[in-house]
């Protein structure tokens, strides 16, 4: 039985530390702790929660995925791949059924990891992930519109995708023209900011431009129609204390797809942030640690009033970009959080939410992957198909159908690929032996196939599809041999399926008065067969090691 994979990179990351990686964590920390809280804040309010619920998400998860995570210079907390979801449950469940689903979610990322299910989570096709991202990526554009422009609409936002829209359409006359300004001038400073520095995030800079802006305008011009966090929450900067939720079986059922949900496309965004750490540092990181890392940082997360979180890419890049190589810098980062959540969040009120609007406007055009998108539009037509029925999926109904389809397709398309690696052939005439490597040849360079018999060719698992495929080759010869060779040399291994075919094909031969003879079975396939009683079928002398042995018994079965 295989041990735990649970090694966290925080115990054999400190082994060596010095003096010097620490400055540079340190400094790293406290710049991405800044970098985080803009955005925390925007994930928070648009997720549906109140501003501080956010922080105290990237404060709690930002800590345990640093602590426990399978990656070094991971940097957690909440991302917008949540906005979508979250927004769903709360509207649907309340806060308690969401604080239900992150928790059910944090137990299904430990027993991914625990099941040694890291790996294999990263190889869902690249057309599912870009399709159902850019989906997000659009959902929250389209859930911003309204603050951006600073519209009245009574009645307040639809949920539907089409009928938000239409909202928006019907209430284009109601627009604010001074949060409109505070909107496009937002994303108009976080767009040039990196030209004038790398460090400090642009996000940062519009909300301190944009909130003091919005102080002077109602100051001093009497201008009160751009409406604030504080017009809409009551700010609270005491840290909750843990509260574990009640629990019921009805609850729990109906949050099971949810919780998958949130554990899948967490699961998916931190691996895929993990492997793009890897190559800018030259690290590999422990999927199936990172995975019950998040998982515990899921758990713990609600517990104290907070929203799913999972690994950002984006905050990660900014880690690695000013220094951070050990996870001690995202513990700096939760920290300088930590001390900015309870000393300075009152100021948090005079934020303008459009300014909040443009800052989610920026980060969904960088999820986006636009350029993405359009080159896969170049791919096979079944990419093609998946990553725009993934994409609709997920911005006409919900994120949940997206990754349930997702996943059934990504099976499906594992499958058909797969069975596409089999390939069956009918060896004609004669065999060329210089390619055989299943028998001695001597001085012999060809074996030719006597009359009345036929020699199939099987290379690759003989399993789903390739009991079809068979038939169809066999169909098209449409003979009537007396003795069928099916060479078995390259076939790694056999299913059910596969077993149930070959038995299937073997009695049908039967029938029709021909004899199969199995050639070159390898000892991991020919136990398959023993463990099956297959000599009862084909008959034990029928199965043979390599093809001369094969053509001698189909010798004495014609001659016969």
């Amino acid at each position: 039985m295989k041990t735990l994979d649970f090694k966290p990179k925080m115990f054999s990351a400190i082994r060596n530390y010095n003096k010097q990686t620490f400055m540079a964590d340190f400094m790293a920390g406290i710049i991405v702790g800044i970098v985080a809280l803009p955005l925390a804040i925007a994930f928070g309010i648009a997720s549906g929660v109140s501003p501080e619920k956010g922080i105290i998400t990237a404060i709690v998860a930002g800590l345990m995925i640093s602590v426990f995570g399978g990656s070094k210079v991971q940097i957690g907390g909440p991302t917008g791949a949540f906005i979508v979801i979250v927004y769903g449950i709360i509207q649907q469940y309340g806060i308690q059924g969401l604080t239900i689903a992150t928790l059910m979610a944090g137990v299904f990322l430990i027993l991914l990891g625990v099941l040694r299910l890291g790996t294999i989570i990263k190889y869902i096709p690249y057309p599912i992930v870009v399709g159902f991202t850019s989906g997000i990526a659009v959902t929250i554009f389209t859930t911003q519109i309204k603050d951006l422009l600073g519209m009245t609409i009574e009645g307040g936002v639809p949920s539907d995708f089409i009928e938000k829209w239409g909202t928006y359409l019907y209430n284009i006359g109601n627009i604010d023209l001074w949060s409109t300004l505070v909107g496009i001038v937002s994303v108009v400073i976080i767009a040039v900011t990196p030209r004038f520095s790398k460090k400090v995030p642009g996000s940062l800079v519009a909300i301190i431009v944009m909130t003091v802006a919005a102080l002077l305008l109602k100051q001093y011009a009497g201008i009160t129609s751009i409406e604030t966090i504080g017009d809409r929450f009551s700010i609270n900067s005491t840290l909750p204390g843990a509260v574990v939720p009640e629990l019921t079986w009805e609850t729990v059922k109906g949050l099971v797809g949810p919780a998958v949900t949130i554990a899948v496309l967490g699961a998916i965004e931190s691996l895929l942030s993990a492997t793009v750490a890897d190559g800018v540092i030259g690290d590999h990181h422990n999927s199936n640690t990172e995975l019950i890392g998040q998982g515990i940082a899921n758990i713990a997360s609600p517990l104290f009033g907070g929203i799913p979180a999972t690994g950002a890419i984006a905050r990660t890049m900014t880690n690695i970009n000013n220094g951070g190589r050990t996870p001690i810098a995202g513990i700096v980062h939760a920290v300088v959080l930590l001390l900015i959540f309870l000393f300075l969040m009152p100021l948090a009120q005079y934020i303008p939410m459009a300014c909040l609007a443009g800052v989610l406007v920026v980060v969904s055009y960088g999820m986006s992957g636009w350029r993405s998108f359009m080159a896969m539009l170049r791919n096979p037509k079944s990419d093609i198909t998946v990553l725009l029925l993934t994409f609709f999926l997920t911005i006409i109904f919900d994120l949940t159908v997206a990754i349930e389809f997702g996943l059934i397709c990504a099976c499906l398309l594992f499958m058909r690929r797969m069975a596409e690696t089999t390939d069956v052939h009918a060896v004609l005439d004669e065999i060329d032996l210089n390619e055989d490597a299943d028998m001695e040849r001597g001085n012999l360079e060809h074996l030719t196939i006597p009359e009345g018999v036929e020699v199939y060719e099987i290379n690759g698992p003989y399993f789903f599809g390739a009991g079809n495929r068979f038939e169809d080759i066999m169909a098209r010869y449409g003979r009537r041999p007396k003795v069928r060779i099916i060479r078995m040399r390259k076939v790694p291994f056999i299913d059910s399926t596969g077993l149930h075919n070959l038995e299937n094909m073997c009695l049908m031969s039967q029938k029709e008065g021909i004899t199969v003879v199995l050639s070159g079975v390898n000892p991991k396939v020919e136990g398959v067969l023993k463990r099956n009683h297959f000599e009862r079928i084909v008959g034990e002398q029928n199965i043979c090691n390599h093809i001369d042995l094969a053509l001698s018994r189909a010798n004495e079965l014609v001659g016969a």
